[in-house]
């Protein structure tokens, strides 16, 4: 780490060049470029979401939905990666059926993904300062039109704070789970049990993304989307 540190003096001028070998469609050569950058910079979305376009251009989807899968979870509004996402996926061998949650889940979690933990937390103190305004105006100010409008307003806004505190709390779960990967190998047999002698289940493919759900000895319990549970071998993962 240290020597990959060491050669990234300037990643202003590394990022730009990735840029430039990806607009003239030298697309391995900007995912190394990219691939340097995350390694050292872990946690910027937009170099993320530039790897994923490189690896999209050569054809290696499970790199690419990896990659956009990552950029999300570190900026969930990012609407350019999801839609190549999904552009990523229709590439992917396997259509899961996913166990959709009641309609109110579903709504929050769109709410929840409008915005990063971040920007959550700004806007609960902004939300907090406008109560805390409110209230002064409740106990400070004479004119009663004025005080209801700061009581009643000290109110709303205490509430959207804690709606935000709840989203920006969520998304900081997200962020440090750790508890979903992305399918690497070009073809996986899930097993019953830990071990090559467990029994087949089904086969899965590159691309696909599963929930861990516990390792043991090399393997690893995924969990897909339609709720089928099976064992894997852990190296055949890339944890999002």
């Amino acid at each position: 780490m240290a020597n990959v540190r060491a050669e990234i003096v300037n990643p202003a001028s590394l990022v730009a060049e990735a840029a430039y070998a990806y607009d003239q469609g030298n697309y391995t050569e900007a995912a190394q470029k990219y691939e340097s950058l995350v390694e050292v910079f872990n946690g910027a979305p937009d170099l993320y979401y530039g790897l994923g376009n490189a690896y999209f251009k050569q054809q290696e989807f499970a790199r690419a939905i990896l990659n956009y899968e990552r950029c999300l979870r570190r900026d969930p509004s990012n609407d350019d990666a999801r839609a190549n996402l999904e552009l990523a996926q229709l590439n992917c061998v396997d259509k899961i059926e996913t166990i959709q949650p009641i309609i109110f889940v579903t709504w929050s979690n769109a709410l929840r993904d409008v915005f990063s933990a971040d920007a959550w937390g700004r806007l609960s103190i902004f939300s907090f300062v406008l109560f805390l305004a409110g209230f002064a105006c409740y106990f400070f100010i004479r004119k009663v039109a004025i005080r209801k409008t700061g009581f009643y307003g000290g109110i709303v806004m205490i509430v959207i704070c804690a709606i935000c505190m709840f989203y920006a709390n969520a998304q900081a779960e997200i962020q440090t789970a750790h508890d979903h990967a992305i399918v690497m190998a070009p073809t996986v047999t899930l097993r019953s049990t830990p071990a090559e002698s467990g029994t087949q289940l089904l086969v899965i493919h590159a691309g696909l993304k599963v929930r861990v759900r516990q390792e043991l000895s090399g393997w690893s319990e995924v969990e897909l989307s339609d709720g089928n549970v099976g064992w894997m071998p852990t190296e055949q993962l890339e944890v999002i």
